[in-house]
């Protein structure tokens, strides 16, 4: 199973973005970071989704992001599908935090259940049909609407969306240019997807100013 081992960042500001990471999210060896100025515009492409098991967790970690400095762009609220909201970290990544529960069942635990790629695709199917011919396994599929990809356990999991659906979704505008400011480190690659995505090899991904995150602040 092709899973995706490691997400680095590409940051302007690497010490800005290590303080970030470690106080709002601690996802440990899954997020790397690399100082880079590929220049960018508007949204990227692409969101990053941390899956929880209920409301106080998404409230937890969506304060801890605010208090280390993203920036709101939908806040925390109850929907058809659950409860959640979108922050934008200061290196301009968007994040979502979210539950399928409506209620509490416990105490916090700070606990991320999952982490999820979401690549805005121009078209979500020709983008299916690349990844299935390059060894992925469709976990859920629906249309040319929405596609995940099955995830070895512990894992990035990778999911395909429509880019004005995900930018809709994370409170932006769909217009954007530039680098994606993202290399996907996985055991499948090199590769350039339709969208303009790279993967790498863990051991052949850039690593000139390149950092792991700590787990916490």
């Amino acid at each position: 199973m092709t899973s995706i081992d490691t997400i680095t960042l590409e940051v302007t500001e690497l010490a800005t973005a290590e303080t970030f990471y470690a106080s709002a999210f601690g996802l440990g060896s899954r997020l790397a970071l690399r100082r880079s100025d590929s220049p960018t515009t508007g949204f990227r492409g692409f969101t990053l989704s941390l899956v929880v098991s209920q409301p106080a967790t998404v409230d937890s970690l969506v304060r801890a992001a605010l208090d280390a400095g993203a920036t709101e762009l939908k806040p925390v609220a109850k929907s058809l599908w659950g409860y959640g909201g979108v922050v934008q970290a200061p290196d301009g990544t968007i994040w979502k935090v979210a539950t399928s529960a409506k209620r509490n069942t416990g105490p916090d635990t700070e606990q991320i259940d999952a982490l999820i790629l979401l690549i805005g695709a121009a078209d979500v199917a020709a983008s299916k049909q690349y990844y299935v011919d390059h060894g992925l396994t469709v976990a859920r599929s629906f249309g040319r609407k929405y596609v995940e990809f099955e995830a070895a356990p512990g894992s990035v999991k990778l999911a395909l969306y429509g880019r004005k659906a995900l930018a809709k979704d994370a409170g932006v505008t769909p217009a954007g240019t530039g680098s994606h400011r993202l290399v996907i480190g996985a055991d499948h690659g090199p590769l350039t997807d339709p969208d303009g995505f790279t993967w790498a090899l863990p051991t052949q991904q850039p690593q000139e100013d390149a950092r792991r995150v700590p787990s916490g602040a």
